[in-house]
C-alpha cells in the first residue's frame, strides 16, 4: 500500500452551531451544506502528517511534558497555512477580538515555522500557520 496524500479531515462535534461559527464564520473557509454536514472540497492537500505524542504537544504548547487539566485534552491538531507572518499575527488579533482564547500566541518555533494555537468548540487543537517551506517567491524558489 502507498498513501499519496489525505483525502479528507474532518472534526466531530457535538457543538454544531460553535463549530460552524469558527470554520465558516471566523476562518472563513468556504464550507459547503449537505444536510447537517458542512464541508468543502477540492482544497490544497495536507502539507504534512503526524502522530504527535501528548506529552510533547504539551511541551510545544505550555513548556511542560503535562497537559493542563484546566483544558480538554485534545485528540488532534490541525493547522491552517497563512501567506506570510503578518497573516498570522493579524489573525490572532481578529480572533480575539472575537473573543477566542488563545494556548500561545504567533511565535517563531525552533524549526522555522511560525505558529500561533488555540482550542477549537470541539477540542482540535488548532494551530495558525506560516512554515516558508510552503511558500514559493516569483522564481519558484522556496522561501
Amino acid at each position: 500500500m502507498k498513501i499519496v496524500g489525505i483525502s479528507g479531515f474532518a472534526t466531530i462535534t457535538d457543538d454544531p452551531t460553535s463549530s460552524a461559527a469558527l470554520y465558516r464564520d471566523v476562518l472563513n473557509l468556504p464550507l459547503k451544506s449537505q444536510d447537517s454536514y458542512l464541508y468543502m472540497s477540492n482544497v490544497d492537500g495536507a502539507k504534512h502528517f503526524g502522530v504527535w505524542p501528548l506529552q510533547t504537544a504539551a511541551q510545544h504548547c505550555f513548556g511542560s511534558d503535562v497537559w493542563p487539566s484546566d483544558l480538554p485534552i485534545p485528540q488532534a491538531t490541525i493547522e491552517f497555512e497563512l501567506s506570510d507572518i503578518p497573516a498570522v499575527e493579524a489573525a490572532v488579533i481578529e480572533m480575539k477580538e472575537s473573543g477566542y482564547h488563545f494556548v500561545h500566541e504567533a511565535r517563531l518555533e525552533p524549526w522555522g515555522q511560525t505558529l500561533a494555537r488555540f482550542i477549537s468548540p470541539e477540542g482540535l487543537l488548532i494551530g495558525l500557520s506560516y512554515a516558508p517551506w510552503h511558500h514559493k517567491d516569483e522564481s519558484g524558489a522556496t522561501n
